[in-house]
């Protein structure tokens, strides 16, 4: 398979069934795959905005570990006995970066990593105890996403898997309610690359998008084939185009033969359908991520390990010729 000049010298970082797997180009044509942490059981990728060769994962008991190198080697980053669910690095400050875990909590690192604290804001939300979690035993609630402005510093969000969407203005020592109109059953929220007005969510409910900072939100939800939302992204030039994967059930979005629906909105129109394959897709997209220094490039992830890239704003698709043992969830490209 030819290789567009879009995604040579490439990395790309996963969270699949082995933990970490890295796949690399280098310019040649050729892609490497290699499993890079394989003795953690990976749960989140994020990479530094601000220094392109570090990687934070989250790990399910031990963590977070970091890695100076694009992911070739890691080390043990602090939170030791932690399940850490979701990440975020600061586009703002050095070795500003949060961690949101299970049960949960809220942690804040100054230092890269190497020494935490806990947000104790984030245990005042108003009727945090609703928050309930049937994704997995013990069934307690945790952060599936944090985001952070990109313009600014002090303003973060996250969103609780079957619990709220919930901000805070001042780099989260306090924490508000469940934002209105937002889906409360968070699987991916993100913060558009570079204006800091347009949040996206993809949620059990759908989709939801944001255009004051996630102060409130509005269902997107014209021409969705189906509402259980899996995972977005934003082009990072066009915030008004965005793009979101749904399937009809949690059953029907997580299994190795999915019904999957993949979507792009354009600023009003509504959604249109998009992919490499008729809909329903047998494979879910599950992970979704855009190319800050190339609009209109679209990596997608599927759950059997495939990634899929398109440079026509999803228009037109082309598999690359690797695959991972599986995507689950978060996908970087750097």
């Amino acid at each position: 398979m030819d290789e567009s000049p879009s995604i040579t010298n490439k990395t790309i970082l996963v969270t699949s069934s082995k933990g970490i797997e890295r796949a690399y180009s280098n310019g040649s044509g050729a892609w490497h795959v290699d499993t890079v942490l394989a003795d953690q059981d990976a749960n989140c990728l994020a990479a530094d905005p601000l220094n392109g060769d570090i990687i934070y994962t989250g790990t399910q008991g031990n963590g977070v570990f970091r890695s100076q190198d694009r992911g070739q080697t890691w080390e043990q980053s602090g939170m030791t006995g932690q399940i850490v669910k979701a990440l975020a690095v600061s586009p703002h400050q050095p070795g500003l970066l949060f961690a949101g875990t299970k049960p949960a909590y809220m942690f804040v690192s100054h230092d890269g990593g190497q020494n935490w604290q806990e947000l104790d804001g984030f245990r005042d939300i108003p009727f945090r105890w609703w928050w309930f979690s049937p994704a997995e035993k013990p069934f307690k609630a945790y952060v599936q996403a944090i985001t952070i402005s990109p313009t600014e510093p002090d303003v973060v969000l996250a969103g609780i898997e079957f619990g709220a969407v919930v901000r805070s203005e001042d780099g989260g020592q306090t924490w508000s309610s469940h934002r209105k109109g937002a889906g409360r059953d968070c699987h991916n929220l993100k913060f558009h690359a570079t204006n800091g007005q347009w949040v996206y969510e993809a949620e059990g409910g759908g989709a939801c998008v944001s255009r004051n900072a996630g102060r409130s939100w509005t269902k997107a939800k014209k021409g969705l084939a189906k509402r259980y939302g899996v995972a977005c992204a934003a082009d990072p030039q066009r915030p008004e185009i965005w793009y979101v994967t749904v399937a009809p059930s949690p059953g029907k979005a997580y299994g190795q033969e999915a019904e999957a629906y993949f979507y792009r909105a354009s600023g009003g129109a509504g959604w249109e359908a998009i992919g490499w394959e008729p809909h329903p897709m047998q494979h879910m997209p599950i992970a979704l991520t855009t190319d800050a220094d190339s609009p209109g490039n679209l990596y997608a992830g599927t759950i059997p390990g495939e990634v899929w890239h398109s440079a026509d704003y999803g228009d037109t698709w082309q598999q690359l010729p690797f695959s991972f043992t599986a995507v689950w969830r978060t996908m970087i490209v750097l």
